[in-house]
């Protein structure tokens, strides 16, 4: 059957005038080019037409419910669908892109708009973010190696609603030296507070995911933490970090102090005394307590056993000791996260501050590149 050009013209402008309008007219033009490629496909395959399957797919900002042709062999897959999920995947892309970067999802609609001249809505990004959300869920559920010579912990706080409320709420990170020296973030996980009873379910998950050997974990003061250690990985040794050690005890001591007491805590704790053991290292430390306690006897708790875990580094050969008496590589990257999630204010759910943090700790740059200061070191043997 032929028609006029008046004819299409007025079967267009029926289209069009319709309670669809012009999306009526771009769902029947994309569904008429899949129903062709169908009798092309029929034709060169001996295939016969068998009835249409639904499918929403995303074009020019929109989304269209097609009437997608099927074959009886089922082997039928239009070209035009390929060329459309093309174009969404390229618009998730970049919405993620711009979203993990610390842009609202009003920001990034309004972005989009105007580089593509078609607005977004929230609720749009939201959907658009999926499958970010997937990608960075089923990275942080990857399986794991069944060794790490070191485990860095860290906890950062992040102001996030929940149930009408909004608190600042811990959001653990663990990053892992591998045996090849590379590093990588194992996890991301949301706890209300911090606490060495949730550090431990964080031990036990990874367990689960096939970490079966850690030999050195490096964290900060918290305390407990030397118990949930020794009850999940064994034999490890931990670090806790001399930097927030310094920084406690030079808050306990008046300003005309501070100088005198940070240089002898910075000699004390210098990784590059050759000869120091974490015995000599400790008994100095004690030495140095009972000297100052005398003028501020809030010190005489640091006298506490618990106080040798801050320094085992020096069990280590001395070319690694700088990388493994503080939390800094752990800290450098809870600023990444921070530059990304300060931006918004209190975040609208746990759930947002995962992806984020997720997405940042897997495009972590800095982490792709073997450490070769750790050569010789028996962490790696």
């Amino acid at each position: 059957m032929e028609f006029t050009q008046e004819q299409i013209s007025e079967i267009i402008s029926e289209i069009t005038n319709g309670h669809q309008g012009l999306d009526g007219l771009v769902k029947q033009g994309l569904e008429s080019l899949m129903r062709s490629e169908r009798s092309l496909h029929n034709s060169e395959h001996q295939d016969v037409s068998n009835g249409f399957r639904g499918r929403r797919v995303c074009h020019g900002g929109k989304v269209f419910e097609l009437r997608v042709p099927r074959s009886r062999h089922s082997n039928f897959y239009p070209m035009l669908l390929g060329v459309l999920k093309d174009q969404e995947e390229e618009a998730q892309k970049l919405v993620s892109s711009l979203y993990c970067s610390g842009l609202t999802t009003e920001q990034v609609g309004k972005i989009y708009e105007q580089f593509y001249g078609r607005h977004y809505s929230k609720s749009q990004v939201s959907r658009l973010l999926n499958t970010a959300r997937d990608d960075v869920s089923a990275w942080l559920g990857r399986k794991l190696e069944n060794r790490y010579p070191i485990l860095y912990i860290d906890a950062t706080y992040v102001l996030t609603r929940r149930d009408d409320s909004v608190s600042n709420e811990a959001y653990y990170t663990v990053l892992g030296v591998r045996e090849d020296r590379t590093r990588e973030v194992l996890t991301v996980v949301n706890f209300p507070t911090e606490s060495a009873t949730n550090w431990k379910d964080v031990f036990q998950e990874l367990k689960e995911r096939g970490v079966r050997l850690v030999d050195l974990l490096v964290c900060d003061g918290l305390a407990g933490i030397e118990n949930v250690l020794a009850d999940t990985f064994p034999g490890a040794d931990l670090q806790l970090c001399t930097v927030h050690l310094k920084r406690n005890i030079a808050g306990k001591v008046k300003p005309r102090d501070k100088k005198q007491v940070t240089e002898e805590l910075r000699r004390i704790c210098a990784p590059d005394q050759w000869e120091a053991t974490p015995e000599t290292a400790f008994e100095a430390f004690r030495g140095f307590i009972d000297r100052w306690q005398k003028s501020y006897p809030p010190l005489k708790r640091y006298r506490h056993d618990r106080y040798r875990f801050y320094f085992t580094y020096f069990k280590y050969e001395r070319e690694i000791r700088g990388m493994i008496y503080t939390t800094n590589w752990i800290e450098r990257l809870n600023r990444d996260y921070k530059r990304v999630i300060n931006m918004r204010g209190a975040m609208p759910n746990p759930q947002a501050v995962i992806l984020l943090m997720g997405t940042v700790a897997q495009n972590a740059d800095i982490y792709k590149y073997p450490i070769y200061n750790f050569l010789e070191s028996r962490l790696f043997y």
